[in-house]
């Protein structure tokens, strides 16, 4: 494969547009065109598709993009290491990290800072996507592991392993406006507006179960695979809406919103996917213990099986 075909390719990808590409790189968008041809001639696939003004990359070409990002990151790195003189502080050791985009991103933020701890510091790469996308990066050995709502699937033609970090109960929140037309919870959900997870995330099924349980149904405005989206919409006044108890007094702070009640009978699990089934892996090691010994410490989950129960708050 030729290198300078492969560049003119990641650029484009990058820009979206042969024309800003060819700016960028003072060649002309022709010869940008023709050198990206060949490179697909050589793969024997297709890499982009017309998406009005922009370019819009098939499957083959977000394939070929992330060896591509990660092709050109290591030559960046092997150009630095070279340049460096003997006296210089080595390059920090790379660790991957897969995070499922239904994870709110501030409990993966308090499961990563722990890497902190490290005697030693590493260079920390987050690549969030779905679930099954990063177990796929995880089998060809572009990701140390995963951080996901839900543990590996089963029948998958991959090798990995799945290691429980914790769960916790879902709380409803809303907007001070909404929450305070909250007299009685859960019933004041019934024809409410409300913002829930994308019919992709673990917890949806469960919400849904709780819901029909409790003959309850909520006036749907909303859903999100991206839980901080979700929040921002509730900040706004535009619904109720679910999240972890452990992530309760930081969503009041953060969003200003308000806890309305708590669903015991609804809980969210939190998964760490690597390939070793005893987990050696140092940086891996250090987020596991802090996710079981400070994460998760010391919530309280009650026995499934009791029935409906909530609490207001």
């Amino acid at each position: 494969m030729n290198l300078k075909h492969l560049r003119y390719f990641w650029a484009t990808a990058h820009s979206g547009s042969i024309v800003t590409t060819a700016k960028q790189l003072h060649l002309t968008p022709q010869t940008i065109s023709a050198q990206i041809k060949i490179l697909e001639e050589d793969l024997g696939v297709a890499l982009f598709k017309p998406a009005g003004r922009k370019l819009e990359l098939t499957e083959a070409g977000r394939t070929t993009l992330s060896y591509a990002d990660e092709i050109f990151a290591l030559s960046q790195d092997l150009a630095s290491s070279l340049r460096a003189n003997t006296t210089a502080e080595p390059a920090l050791p790379v660790f991957r990290v897969g995070v499922s985009e239904a994870l709110p991103k501030s409990l993966t933020y308090r499961l990563l800072a722990s890497l902190k701890q490290l005697p030693k510091p590493v260079r920390l790469v987050c690549r969030e996507g779905t679930i099954d996308w990063l177990l796929g990066e995880l089998a060809l050995h572009r990701l140390d592991m995963v951080l996901a709502d839900r543990p590996m699937p089963t029948g998958l033609a991959v090798r990995g392993h799945s290691h429980k970090l914790g769960e916790s109960a879902i709380a409803f929140f809303a907007a001070p406006s909404l929450a305070q037309r909250c007299e009685a919870f859960p019933a004041c959900l019934n024809g409410a507006p409300t913002l829930l997870p994308g019919p992709n995330s673990a917890v949806r099924g469960e919400i849904d179960r709780w819901l029909g349980d409790a003959r309850l149904i909520p006036r749907i405005v909303g859903e999100f695979d991206d839980s901080a989206l979700m929040k921002a919409f509730a900040q706004a006044g535009d619904g109720f809406f679910p999240a972890p108890v452990i992530m309760a007094d930081e969503i009041v702070a953060r969003y200003g919103v308000q806890e309305v009640g708590r669903v015991d009978d609804v809980r969210e699990a939190f998964w760490l996917i690597s390939t070793e089934r005893r987990i050696l892996h140092p940086e891996i090691r250090t987020v596991l213990e802090a996710a079981r010994s400070a994460v998760f410490s010391g919530v309280y989950f009650p026995p499934k099986g009791e029935g409906l129960r909530t609490s207001a708050v």
